[in-house]
């Protein structure tokens, strides 16, 4: 990954070549402190590592220190407009905060809210997406280009560097993939500071998924990245999943890695709802070095095509064969392939 300022969140860091953070949002009324944290607890226990939520109220500011005071997780306040929202939150001991310098008012409100976040070594993330632009900036590209995104974020990283705030963390979103993708890349180009990634209103289900793993996935392949959110129209839950999913692809983080072929006439063993219960049940299983397990439903496709594979089984006639980096080790009675092939993984994670 780019070697970008390592910035400190609560109790982790991002940046400066730590794993890339895996984050979410509560969509509850931050004001409704149980329904808030029930929904905060949910994403921590789910694996979210940083959470965010929207202070638009000065009775959601004043359940911050609530917030913290029941969950580790590092928590995020985000504000819109009113820049005294943001000292509140600092004050209460927010982890970081998230705002867009141009739309909370003139230079004096920036400064004050630089100056409070150095206080209480308080990072700011600065938050432009193509919704978000400055009617000059718009006028002088002709709109949302991703050369518009990017002036309009290195400015409001300015605006924070003219009080000698560089506790940043900087973030550019587009609903649309490939504007998204190059304003990355160009401010990537131009600044050290930590990168937060998301396509925004990418919208629900399968759609949505593969729009935030196009975008977000072309960056991390180049390197560019530190942070990043799967911006769903759905239980939050799911976007925290479908984050490590997304760095289990990419093989930035330790996992069960799954492969399984797509069947065809020269299988003969069950293979689809065998692989569907070997991969739920993997998926629970926890592990510190990345481990490649296959599932494969003949010969073909087995020793061979998952010769790489740390541990697989290769489904032939009633039966299947265990095999280590491709290597045939024994034969399995076809109704014992899973628990077989769970039984050797479990083993090798001890």
């Amino acid at each position: 990954m780019k070697n970008t300022k390592a910035v400190k969140i609560g109790n982790i860091l991002i940046g400066g070549g730590n794993p890339v953070a895996v984050q979410s949002m509560t969509n509850t009324d931050t004001a409704d402190r149980a329904a808030t944290l029930r929904q905060i607890k949910r994403l921590e226990r789910a694996g979210c590592e940083i959470v965010r939520f929207t202070v638009n109220t000065y009775d959601a500011a004043k359940n911050i220190a609530y917030y913290k005071e029941h969950t580790s997780a590092p928590l995020v306040a985000d504000i819109h407009f009113d820049y005294k929202l943001a000292l509140e939150s600092a004050a209460a001991g927010i982890d970081k905060i998230r705002i867009n310098p141009g739309n909370i008012g003139g230079a004096d409100r920036v400064k004050k809210v630089c100056e409070t976040c150095r206080l209480h070594n308080i990072p700011i993330r600065v938050g432009v997406n193509g919704g978000s632009l400055e009617k000059n900036v718009l006028a002088k590209y002709g709109g949302p280009t991703p050369e518009a995104i990017a002036e309009s974020a290195l400015g409001a990283v300015a605006s924070l560097e003219r009080f000698d705030f560089d506790n940043i963390v900087v973030s550019v979103k587009s609903s649309d993939v490939k504007t998204m993708v190059k304003a990355n890349r160009l401010i990537s180009e131009r600044c050290v500071y930590p990168l937060h990634l998301g396509v925004t209103e990418s919208g629900c289900g399968e759609q949505a998924v593969v729009k935030s793993s196009a975008g977000i996935g072309a960056l991390l392949l180049d390197g560019i990245g530190d942070t990043l959110r799967v911006s769903l129209s759905d239980d939050v839950v799911k976007e925290v999943r479908a984050g490590f999913e997304l760095l289990y692809a990419l093989d930035l983080r330790p996992h069960i890695e799954f492969v399984s072929c797509p069947t065809c006439g020269r299988t003969m063993i069950d293979l689809i709802p065998m692989s569907r219960k070997a991969y739920a049940e993997l998926s629970k299983i926890k592990t510190d070095k990345t481990i490649k397990v296959a599932l494969m439903g003949c010969v073909v496709n087995g020793p061979g095509e998952a010769a790489d594979a740390d541990i697989g089984i290769a489904g032939g006639k009633n039966e299947g064969t265990l095999f280590y980096k491709g290597v045939p080790v024994r034969k399995v009675p076809q109704d014992q392939i899973v628990q077989v092939l769970l039984e050797e993984v479990r083993k090798m994670v001890k």
